[in-house]
Formats: structure tokens, C-alpha cells, sequence
């Protein structure tokens, strides 16, 4: 799902999201961790103030924005729209050449199964990444995950099986979906919640250019180069396109100390202390808690037809049970026993931010549930090239791009962002997902699907700028960070979740309704017809083995999108727990912003 930044009833006030006792515990940790004192020479008024009770990573990008010129604002979004380009162009091919890499080591059934344990580690790992650019810097969070998506790259191109492929895919998307974290906060730090939404929207325009280049270079990347240097390309041109932004942050830090308005405190640790004071400040704990029990709960889900017994396996059933145990543990630990929460309780708990989590949440499981053989079917079912298949399947991210500049206008007219979520983007993703469950079948008019697309687009770029507001408008700045963290976490963990309802829907369907339909002179080619992409291609249009192919598809195509409507039904009453915060009336960032 394309995410980028684009992936409440009440009193209309940011809510209190810490008590007094948690505050001082704050600053006292903040000080402890090597925060910033703020010379008292400010003169600036209290509202306008650099946030001494925030973290040391907070203060120095509302110092930052107050020394910077309006020319390097420009510059920082210009780097910031290069990036999302590039990252935009690179996740498009990637998508498409995914079956052709698991094809190549005889795995295409596992297409949807490699994404899962990076989906729940990418989405957990925005939770340190947050800790990271609250205490040490944003351009320093930044420059980590830039480098280890490069290393995700550089794997992908040089993996030998479809386990290295799997490993790799990890780096990858907990690098990208940290880069897309990283530029969401620079977003939040740097404009007015009024304007936010349309900032959104401009640094995720680039979708609506490469959506036309990445099937046709995808298409000449696997007949010519391969898809190994498709990724190889990529691990070079993104540290090189990255570079330029951390760069810009850091100079404009380095002025604001030379100006006088930050002044770093030595925290007067040993090393051993810090590796001590940084184990729970990174709350390693939960990590490791949650890491495991998605793993374990989830993988099964993509698993389980390859075990004996199938879920009756003792392996399937203890996966499932240790895995709810420790996300159980997880929540327990989090609540009654961390030393250092990674939010406030408090703040977790308001209705508009657990409602926006959760909507981000439905509207992964429901995208990954339906898209993950969506572009083998295009293949093998409507009979599209590659280069066909990276249009249709990049419909959304044109028209959520297209859509969602109409949303932030509207966001900075009326200051309201509850009522075209509620009103227009959940019901539009339920009636094109819903209509889908017809038009998947073999013998539909592409131009059918093509419209759903669009259906879904705009309902997408309503909902993920609706969103991504809410959880913002409902925190103050210090927490900004980490109440996009929480919500990237739990789109990640959606998308885990989708990702093994697809896998468990077409190893329990597909084969079975493959080895039903196939007629006699191919069943003994069932494996292979069953494992690769390239040989369900090789049958011609018309013929017995094709036809049968075909049915199968649509018969477990079929489950998966009623599986994602059913799901998309809980995105209604997420938007109704929402609070219609009025963003036009709230200051939230200081300095120069948009």
C-alpha cells in the first residue's frame, strides 16, 4: 500500500496527555539522557518559546526552524519530494519484480508470506525510531534508516534463496517505512496543522509521476538487466538522494547552537551506564516482546499448509498460543512494569488517537488481504504485461495523491478533518472492495476493475490524511514523534495481519481448486503450475491448463476481497470514536513553518 505520509467528538483542545508526576519524571529523564538547556536570554514570547519540558531531539528542530531562512525551508521540501521520487519509483518495481523473485527459487505461493515478518518488524521499529529522533536528532534517525534500507537492497540484489530474499525484505522495509517516518515527523515539525494536510499531499505527489515510469521500467529491468541489478540500482541512487536533507538539518542545528539557542549538557555517564540507561529507554523489552509475538502468531497464518498436520500441527497450535501470550505479556509489561513508557498511558487511551490507529490498522489488513496476488492475477487472469499490470496497480497511488490535495484543501478551509473520513473515505473503500467481489471474475471488462481502482483511490487519500491528522492534532509537539510511531506500527502490523489472511486464503484454496480444475495431461505438473508465476504465464489464453488456472484464481480471489470488506466495516466506528478537533484554531509547531 502506498503509504508515504499519505501511508474526534469532544471538546475541540489537544488533550492533557501526561499528569504532573509523569512530567517530571520526563525531565528528569530528558536531563539524565544529555538534554538541552535554552540560554535565558530568549526574549520571545511564552507561546513562541523553545519547549524546555520536551526531549533533547524536539528542542533541536524547534530551535532549527526558528534560524533557518525561508530559502532552506524551500530546499528541505524540494529534498523531501526528490526522496519520497525516488523511494516512490524504487517500491513500485520492487512490488512487481516480488513474484518473480520467489518464482526464481520455485516460491511464488510464499509472495505474500516474505512480507510478514517485515511488515511486523518495519512497523515495530518506528517505536526506537521515535525514541531516536526525540532524543538524539531527526537528521540522525534519518541517516540510521537510510542506511540500513540501503543494506536491505543491496541484499535483495545479491540473495541466492527465497529465506536471504525474506531477510533482506526486513532491512528493507523497516529502512523505507522509516524513511516515510522520518519525513512524516520533518512534515509535522515544520508546518501548521491547518497546512499539514496539504503538505501531506505535496510530498506525496511523486507517486502520481512514477506510477507511469515503474511498469515500464520494471518490465525492462526483468527482460534485460534482471531483477537483481533492478534493486542493485537503487541501493546507490537512495543514500545518494537521502544525503542532501540530513546535510540541510544539520547545518541549520549547527547555527542554532552558534546562535546561542541550544547548549548541550554532558549526561556524565560511563559507557556500561549509558548501554544500561539506553536498554530501558528503548523500552528493549517490549520490543522484543512485541517482535516475537506478532512472529509468532502470525506466521502460522502463512505456514501452516506446509506442516504435516496442517493447523492441527503441534508446531501451528503452540506458534499461536505463545505468540498471544507474549503479546499479552507485551501490553502487561507496557502497562504495570516499564521504567520508561514509549508514550504516555494517557495519550494511548484518548479515543482519537487508539480510533486513528486502529483505521490505519483495518485499512492494511483490508490492502494487503485482496493485493497481494492482485498483479499475478492482472497477469494470469486478464492477460496484462507487466508494464499493463504497474498501471492498474498504481491507480491508487494517483488518485489518493490526486485526491488527497483536494482533502488538505479542505483541512485548511474549514479546519475540520472527522467528517470527510466518516462520510466519504471509509464508505468508498467498502463499496470498491465490496464491488470487486463481483468484478474479479475471469470474464470481466478490465475497465470494471479500472474503475474500482479509482473507487478506492480517493477513498484511500480521504482516509490516510484523515488519519494521519487526527493522531497529530491530538498530541502536543513533544509527542508527535512517537503517536506517528505508534500509528505506523500498528499500519505495519495491519499489513503483517493482511498479508497472512491472503497467505492462508490461497494455500488453503488455491492448490486445491488447482488440482480440481487442471485437466488430466497437467496435474502432473501441478507443483511447478502451483510454485511459479512464469509457467501459469507459459500456458496460452484459451487453453484447457490456462482456463483452469483461471478458475482457480477467481475462486480465491473471491474470499479475499469478501475478507476485506467484512474487515473494512471496522473502519466506520473507528472515525466515530474520533473527536472533531478543529485544527484551524491550534498552534502546535514554533518557528518558520508552512
Amino acid at each position: 500500500m502506498m503509504r508515504g505520509p499519505l501511508a474526534r467528538f469532544g471538546r475541540p483542545l489537544v488533550v492533557p496527555v501526561v499528569e504532573s508526576e509523569q512530567k517530571e519524571h520526563d525531565k528528569e529523564h530528558d536531563k539524565e539522557a544529555g538534554a538541552i538547556d535554552v540560554p535565558p536570554h530568549a526574549s520571545e514570547s511564552d507561546s513562541d518559546a523553545i519547549d524546555t519540558t520536551a526531549q533533547a531531539g524536539v528542542q533541536k528542530i524547534e530551535a532549527t526552524t526558528k534560524v533557518w531562512s525561508q530559502r532552506d525551508l524551500i530546499l528541505a521540501y524540494i529534498f523531501i519530494w526528490i526522496i519520497y521520487f525516488v523511494d516512490s519509483m524504487q517500491q513500485g518495481m520492487g512490488n512487481l519484480f516480488g513474484p518473480y523473485v520467489t518464482s526464481t527459487f520455485y516460491q511464488h505461493s510464499l509472495t505474500a508470506t516474505t512480507g510478514v515478518m517485515s511488515g511486523i518488524i518495519g512497523g515495530v521499529s518506528k517505536l526506537p525510531l521515535a525514541k531516536i529522533l526525540d532524543i538524539w536528532g531527526r537528521p540522525q534517525g534519518f541517516l540510521v534508516v537510510v542506511l540500513i534500507m540501503t543494506l536491505g537492497l543491496v541484499m535483495m540484489a545479491a540473495c541466492e534463496n527465497v529465506e536471504t530474499y525474506a531477510a533482506a525484505q526486513v532491512f528493507y522495509w523497516v529502512g523505507y517505512n522509516g524513511i516515510s517516518y522520518s519525513l512524516s515527523v520533518f512534515i509535522a515539525d515544520t508546518s501548521s496543522l491547518k497546512n499539514r494536510g496539504l503538505m501531506l499531499a505535496f510530498i506525496s505527489s511523486p507517486y502520481i509521476i512514477t506510477v507511469w515510469i515503474t511498469g515500464p521500467m520494471a518490465d525492462h529491468a526483468l527482460t534485460g538487466i534482471g531483477w537483481r541489478w533492478g534493486f542493485g540500482i537503487f541501493s546507490i541512487i537512495t543514500p545518494v538522494m537521502c544525503l542532501p536533507l540530513f546535510f540541510l538539518f544539520t547545518w541549520n542545528y549547527a547555527k542554532a547552537r552558534k546562535a546561542g539557542l541550544l547548549a548541550l549538557t554532558s549526561s556524565g555517564r560511563t559507557t556500561w551506564q549509558s548501554i544500561k540507561h539506553y536498554f530501558w529507554e528503548f523500552d528493549i523489552v517490549c520490543l522484543i516482546l512485541l517482535c516475537g509475538g506478532f512472529a509468532l502468531f502470525l506466521l502460522p497464518f502463512n505456514i501452516y499448509s506446509y506442516q504435516y498436520y496442517g493447523w492441527r500441527d503441534p508446531l501451528t497450535i503452540c506458534m499461536i498460543v505463545f505468540g498471544a501470550l507474549l503479546l499479552v505479556a507485551a501490553v502487561l509489561w507496557e502497562r504495570f512494569l516499564a521504567p520508561v513508557r514509549f508514550m504516555p498511558w494517557e495519550l494511548l487511551k484518548d479515543r482519537t488517537v487508539l480510533g486513528a490507529c486502529i483505521l490505519s490498522a483495518v485499512l492494511f489488513v483490508e490492502f494487503y488481504v485482496w493485493t497481494a496476488y492482485f498483479t499475478s492475477f492482472l497477469q494470469v487472469v486478464m492477460n496484462l504485461s507487466v508494464t499493463q499490470t504497474g498501471y492498474i496497480g498504481n491507480i491508487y497511488s494517483v488518485g489518493s495523491c490526486f485526491f488527497s490535495f483536494i482533502v488538505g484543501w479542505i483541512i485548511h478551509r474549514t479546519g475540520h478533518f472527522k467528517q470527510i473520513t466518516l462520510y466519504f473515505g471509509v464508505p468508498m473503500t467498502i463499496l470498491s472492495i465490496g464491488l470487486l467481489i463481483h468484478f474479479r471474475q475471469p470474464d470481466t471488462h478490465i475497465g470494471f476493475i479500472i474503475m474500482c481502482e479509482i473507487f478506492y483511490a480517493f477513498a484511500g487519500g480521504a482516509c490516510v490524511i484523515g488519519e494521519q491528522i487526527a493522531v497529530m492534532a491530538a498530541a502536543a509537539h513533544q509527542h508527535v514523534a512517537v503517536v506517528l510511531a505508534m500509528e505506523g506500527m500498528f499500519s505495519s502490523v495491519g499489513g503483517a495481519i493482511g498479508g497472512s489472511i491472503s497467505a492462508a486464503i490461497w494455500t488453503g484454496l488455491f492448490p486445491v481448486r488447482l488440482a480440481e480444475n487442471l485437466p488430466p495431461e497437467s496435474q502432473a505438473n501441478l507443483t511447478d503450475i502451483y510454485a511459479k508465476l512464469p509457467t501459469q504465464l507459459s500456458y496460452p489464453i484459451g487453453s484447457p491448463t490456462r482456463d483452469a488456472i483461471i478458475l482457480s484464481y477467481g475462486e480465491a480471489q473471491k474470499w479475499m476481497f469478501v475478507a476485506a470488506t467484512a474487515i473494512t466495516g471496522l473502519g466506520l466506528v473507528c472515525v466515530m470514536m474520533w473527536r472533531d478537533i478543529k485544527v484551524k484554531d491550534l498552534k502546535q509547531v514554533k518557528g518558520r513553518v508552512v
